[in-house]
C-alpha cells in the first residue's frame, strides 16, 4: 500500500549542506578543511556548501557519496528538493495561473 504525497510543503527542504555541517561533519569527525582534502576540492567551496551558499553539482555529489558510502542520487536528490522548492516560492503566482490542459 502506498499513500500518495500531494500536500505542499510549507518549510523549506534541508540543504545538503546543513546535512553535512548538522550530521554527516560531527559523525565523521571531520572538519570543513578535512572534508575538502578528503574529497579534492578547495575549503572554499566546501565552506560555501556548508553555509548553502553553493549548490550540489553532479561532481560534487559523486566526491560526496565516495566519501559517505552513499549514492551520488542522495546529494542531488536533497539539492532538488530544496531548488524546487525555491522556484515555487518564486514563481508560485505565475504558476497559479496555468491552466492544466485536458485530453480532447
Amino acid at each position: 500500500m502506498s499513500i500518495p504525497n500531494s500536500g505542499e510543503m510549507l518549510r523549506r527542504p534541508t540543504h545538503p549542506g546543513e546535512m553535512l555541517r548538522e550530521d554527516f561533519l560531527p559523525d565523521y569527525g571531520l572538519t570543513a578543511a578535512s572534508l575538502a582534502e578528503a574529497i579534492g576540492v578547495s575549503r572554499q567551496s566546501i565552506n560555501e556548501l556548508l553555509r548553502e551558499r553553493r549548490r550540489v553539482s553532479p561532481e560534487m555529489a559523486l566526491r560526496l557519496a565516495r566519501l559517505f558510502g552513499n549514492s551520488p542520487e542522495f546529494w542531488l536528490n536533497a539539492q532538488r528538493a530544496v531548488d524546487l522548492w525555491d522556484a515555487a516560492q518564486v514563481i508560485q503566482n505565475d504558476v497559479a495561473r496555468i491552466q492544466p490542459l485536458h485530453v480532447a
